[in-house]
């Protein structure tokens, strides 16, 4: 019974609501909303198609990259026999740059030491004395539980190549 004279006293307010007629104010502001001028879209702009852009420069030295200082010229030397292996499978961490590249840690299995490499994207990898990383050739030449020695082959800027040591060593959790 109670929802019966509430379900009646909700109605009974909604049709008063409508039966005073004082909403002519709002047939006015609609009737004049309609008999304004209308505006015209603008067309849909036209775009130039995409031309891709091929880089031709991939095969020189990263912009990016620190240049071989004469200083390390110097010390390595220039060797007339020093050239990379273009007919080498590549290697896995060879696709990354060496900046990028961080030791994490080691491994040890049959007297053999592993360093695990970690490649910035998520992935680590093992590698030891003879692996190759990094974009400029770069072989293993020694790994030992705090660092990992590599030997790269870069372009002297005169036609030839010359051999750069780097390193990885293990990162600090600390910091």
């Amino acid at each position: 019974m109670k929802k019966y004279f509430a379900l009646t006293a909700a109605l009974l307010a909604l049709a008063g609501c409508s039966l005073d007629g004082s909403n002519s104010d709002l047939r006015q502001k609609m009737a004049a909303v309609k008999h304004k001028p209308r505006g015209q879209i603008e067309p849909i702009p036209t775009f130039t198609p995409y031309s891709p852009y091929v880089y031709s420069a991939a095969a020189l030295r990263s912009p990016f990259v620190r240049p071989v200082l004469e200083a390390d010229q110097r010390l390595v030397g220039r060797r007339l026999d020093v050239a990379p292996d273009q007919n080498r499978q590549r290697e896995l961490l060879e696709r990354y740059p060496f900046d990028a590249l961080s030791m994490v840690g080691t491994l040890s299995r049959g007297g053999q030491l592993w360093a695990l490499v970690n490649d910035g994207d998520g992935g680590i990898h093992r590698i030891t004395i003879g692996n190759y990383m990094g974009k400029n050739h770069g072989r293993v030449v020694n790994a030992s539980s705090a660092q990992i020695d590599v030997l790269e082959i870069v372009p002297d800027g005169t036609g030839g190549w010359i051999e750069r040591p780097r390193a990885l060593t293990l990162e600090d959790k600390d910091n």
